[in-house]
């Protein structure tokens, strides 16, 4: 089963998107959409990557996407702490910038860019939550 989990990172305007189970096409344009909402936030996100089992194409598009849009809105994406068998994966597709994926979470926190720009977080969104598999 897939499922997500959203919670506050180490600092306000930093979220922490938890993934669990397997991204695939079933779920990437719902991993897609949740992302795309956070990065139109100018939030920094870490994706943490320590509850994915499975990750294919589709799977890292999404996250690619995601980066992109987050970039765009002058925040950034990492991904953190994926397991060998994902990190085999993003090692092969994964856009060139290594930089991108940080071996564990610790690593990603210290490592998070610099803060949003001022006035970036929206005061009165809750950046806690949770969301379930997407459904058809």
């Amino acid at each position: 089963m897939f499922r997500t989990n959203l919670s506050s990172g180490p600092s306000e305007g930093h979220v922490v998107f938890s993934l669990h189970g397997e991204l695939d096409l079933v779920d990437a344009a719902a991993v897609a959409a949740a992302l795309g909402a956070l990065a139109a936030r100018d939030l920094w996100i870490t994706v943490d990557l320590s509850g994915l089992e499975f990750i294919d194409a589709a799977g890292v598009a999404a996250l690619s996407r995601a980066r992109r849009q987050a970039r765009n809105a002058g925040g950034g994406l990492v991904l953190a702490a994926p397991q060998p068998q994902v990190q085999l994966v993003l090692s092969l597709i994964w856009e060139a910038d290594s930089s991108g994926v940080q071996a564990s979470m610790a690593a990603a926190a210290a490592g998070a860019g610099s803060p949003p720009r001022t006035g970036a977080h929206r005061s009165g969104v809750s950046l806690l939550g949770s969301a379930g598999r997407a459904s058809p």
